[in-house]
């Protein structure tokens, strides 16, 4: 069974300002699969971590809604949080519910909360049907394909040469040079190209 934990973000006044964080966190308390809906000033801060840390171990959750800012600034925190309390990193979900609605929807204070709660809602329901995942590493060969032997091909081929891996120079034509051989002579010097 699944069991969310939505956690709404202040963002100081840069979301409460404008979302109204309180019946954002009441309407998800009505969502399926939400046990446990809260709002708090910075989730972010060590005691809105530690927030989290404490509801999940109390409300035996193991799925995770955070609505704040943007996920590319404060996913791997909450990663770290939910990892911490034992919980697999990947069963977060975010809304980013600062820049999409409170940002721009500012003179709009009820649209801002309606699309809160509509993108707490698709999060919700997202993260029902996470599964906990393990980073898996790959073993590499280190070694370059290049594809074309003119110049720039073999120029591209002698740095990677020279950065110490193994390189592949590959080319449809017999012979290298691409269209360097076509010419009688070649600036500054007017070498003969041939």
């Amino acid at each position: 069974m699944k069991r969310v934990g939505v956690f709404v973000c202040h963002c100081g006044t840069n979301i409460a300002s404008v979302v109204d964080v309180k019946r954002v966190a009441e309407a998800a308390r009505s969502f399926p699969g939400v046990v446990f809906a809260t709002d708090y000033q910075y989730m972010c801060s060590d005691p809105g971590q530690e927030l989290i840390r404490k509801t999940i171990k109390e409300q035996r959750l193991n799925r995770v809604v955070v609505a704040s800012c943007t996920p590319r600034l404060h996913e791997p925190t909450f990663r770290k949080t939910l990892e911490s309390a034992g919980l697999n990193p990947y069963l977060l979900e975010m809304a980013n519910i600062r820049e999409q609605c409170a940002w721009v929807h500012a003179k709009d204070k009820e649209g801002a909360t309606i699309k809160a709660i509509e993108l707490v809602r698709v999060a919700v329901a997202k993260a029902c049907l996470n599964a906990p995942l393990k980073p898996s590493t790959i073993p590499i060969t280190k070694r370059a394909l290049v594809i074309g032997a003119g110049i720039a091909g073999m120029q591209a081929a002698l740095d990677i040469a020279d950065a110490g891996y193994e390189v592949v120079l590959l080319d449809r034509e017999p012979t290298i040079g691409g269209n360097m051989v076509k010419l009688d002579k070649t600036f500054p010097t007017l070498d003969c190209s041939a």
